[in-house]
């Protein structure tokens, strides 16, 4: 290799010879320094070091057609420096190799990850794929800013989505790049989804009143599915999950203890749900117990009902409470127990909460059972007085 005292004169005259593809033409000044001449008449600068390891590398600086040969000798002085303090010069570039897009870390670490960890992995994916995608899968993790987020949620509450569907996309976004930090993925010191601020989300308490019970009632007994408005019924007797009812195994059942197993619940433990006279009732007449092994299995596929939407869209309608979302029968059935006297610790267990905040939203309901109450300690010290 030809050794040169590079200048700017020699760089711009300097040429590959014909029987070669490329030369390189060491600098005499500054060791390891040379610049690399192809026969298309290429010309790019580079610097030659040894590593922590002992091994000789070399660093691309830039092509001479963009660098002036002393901004060249510069980058390749500090790269000589970085190597003399231990630093490795090709560390920020092998970095930025090891960031992904958003779109590329949602498929290759995120999915995977939690489909083994998450049993409502497929919310996620449906939500990252509508959302979070769209507005930003092709930019890289460290480009994503706040300013980013913002405008997602934006556009989506112009499109018409509820304030809680505009936050869920902000919610998992928080949670993945926190992941990604946490499994080492550089130049994610800053979250730019913690600050964000959500928009307020107002608690839906929808309760039935006895007169809607009655119409809920007369339009299941005249739903042509049998079925599914036996399964509706059981869920308003039971204030049980959606799946924990369509998903019930009659092997679960314990009708002599009035009591009903649910292996997985959504806390990812099982729960056991306790049963009324009405709901042990209902069970013991289903047709399915001789023909199946699930209580209320599809007349079709012989499986399980997963949503059940059909038949309470139907029911719903003719019962005239088009308002009425399924989950709303187990805020009623909450709201019947605490109306009725029963603690908040009890309605947290039979609801199956494993958090009590949650079960905190029925405690306004319990104030006025209270209230009753202290009329009624009135009421009976105003009868001892009046009878004096």
């Amino acid at each position: 290799m030809p050794r040169a005292n590079l200048s700017t004169h020699f760089i711009l005259s300097a040429v590959c010879p014909d029987n070669k593809s490329k030369i390189e033409y060491i600098d005499t000044n500054l060791e390891g320094f040379f610049v690399e001449v192809h026969r298309s008449g290429t010309k790019t600068f580079y610097q030659r070091y040894i590593d922590g390891h002992h091994r000789q590398r070399q660093m691309k600086i830039g092509r001479a057609n963009v660098l002036t040969l002393a901004d060249a000798r510069k980058r390749a002085i500090q790269i000589k420096a970085d190597v003399f303090l231990g630093k490795d010069p090709k560390q920020p570039k092998n970095e930025l190799r090891k960031i992904p897009t958003l779109k590329e870390f949602v498929v290759e670490r995120y999915l995977p990850y939690v489909q083994q960890n998450k049993r409502s992995w497929k919310t996620d994916e449906t939500v990252i794929r509508l959302h979070l995608l769209p507005a930003m899968g092709k930019f890289y993790l460290d480009e994503i800013t706040a300013q980013m987020v913002v405008k997602m949620m934006t556009d989506m509450r112009a499109e018409g989505y509820a304030n809680g569907t505009c936050n869920r996309p902000v919610i998992f976004l928080r949670y993945m790049l926190n992941l990604a930090s946490d499994w080492g993925i550089p130049n994610l010191e800053r979250n730019p989804a913690k600050k964000v601020q959500l928009f307020e989300e107002t608690q839906r308490q929808r309760f039935l009143s006895p007169f809607e019970m009655r119409a809920l009632m007369n339009a299941l007994k005249s739903d042509e599915n049998v079925q599914a408005a036996k399964a509706i019924e059981l869920l308003l007797l039971t204030g049980a999950r959606r799946n924990e009812i369509t998903q019930a195994r009659w092997e679960h059942m314990n009708l002599e203890q009035n009591t009903m197993l649910v292996p997985l619940s959504k806390s990812g433990k099982p729960r056991t749900i306790s049963l009324n006279k009405a709901a042990c009732y209902l069970i013991s007449r289903l047709p399915s117990r001789a023909e199946s092994p699930w209580l209320f299995p599809s007349p079709t596929t012989g499986r399980p009902s997963p949503a059940l939407y059909y038949p309470w869209a139907r029911v719903r309608k003719r019962a005239g409470l088009t308002d009425l979302r399924l989950h709303d029968l187990r805020h009623s059935y909450a709201s019947n127990l605490v109306n009725g006297g029963v603690s908040l610790y009890v309605v947290q267990q039979l609801l199956g909460h494993t958090n009590p905040g949650t079960t905190q939203r029925y405690a306004h309901l319990e104030q006025g059972t209270l209230a009753k109450a202290a009329e009624v300690a009135a009421e009976t010290l105003k009868s001892a007085v009046d009878k004096r």
